[in-house]
């Protein structure tokens, strides 16, 4: 992943996450599980369903460290089964 965050942001900063997936109870249980692993901390997403109750989103703010921190986390996140999109 070749990003510009660098450039872009300040490290360490708080970085949201918005996570787009299948609308399954365990959902924010899973990312938050690989979350800790990424970049430990207290977490409480907020949840919303999509129009049709098919999906959720949720959004988390992070502390990220550097560009690479940042890259890592949407790429072990997007790897996650019930996750279809991280923005």
């Amino acid at each position: 992943m070749d990003t510009k965050f660098d450039e872009l942001l300040e490290f360490p900063c708080l970085q949201t996450f918005k996570v787009m997936g299948v609308a399954h109870p365990d959902l924010p249980d899973v990312v938050i599980n690989r979350l800790q692993e990424l970049a430990p901390g207290d977490y409480s997403p907020k949840v919303k369903p999509s129009a049709k109750g098919n999906y959720h989103s949720l959004s988390i703010s992070v502390q990220v460290t550097s560009k690479d921190h940042m890259e890592s986390i949407y790429v072990e996140i997007s790897k996650l089964e019930l996750v279809r999109v991280v923005l």
